[in-house]
């Protein structure tokens, strides 16, 4: 008869290591965001430069969403980007159906973050770079 009430107590110990609350998994929601940072714009500040050609631009960033040309010919490259991150941390633990009848628990955090990141490059008559600027936005 002692073989029962140790294992309902090694099964209480097993529910209460198994189970994760939401408020840990939020954390590593908010860690796993931090650590995936973006590093588009940070590239963008590091290789872009005035007086770069066209192809050392398109070397770094890729091919533009869009071209245009001013009264002068010159170009202009806008880069458009946008991405949605969707990141979700979550668990579940119980106990099997020969302890307390199978208690099972769930828990859990998801977090969904969009960002924007819009570049102008403008170049000259050589096609070089002249000068640029970029906006980047986190919601």
């Amino acid at each position: 008869m002692r073989i029962l009430p140790s294992v309902t107590v090694g099964g209480l110990f097993l529910l209460l290591v198994a189970c994760t609350p939401a408020s840990e998994h939020a954390r590593d929601v908010a860690a796993g965001a931090d650590a995936r940072d973006r590093v588009t714009l940070g590239s963008v500040q590091r290789e872009i430069h005035v007086g770069m050609t066209g192809s050392d631009v398109a070397a770094a960033l890729g091919a533009p969403n869009i071209v245009t040309t001013d009264e002068k010919r010159r170009e202009t490259w806008v880069y458009d980007r946008m991405a949605t991150e969707n990141v979700y941390s979550g668990s579940s633990g119980g106990v099997s159906a020969l302890f307390f009848g199978g208690i099972n628990s769930n828990a859990g955090a998801s977090q969904s973050t969009q960002r924007t990141l819009t570049v102008i490059i403008k170049f000259d008559e050589a096609s070089r770079v002249r000068d640029f600027s970029y906006r980047s936005s986190t919601f």
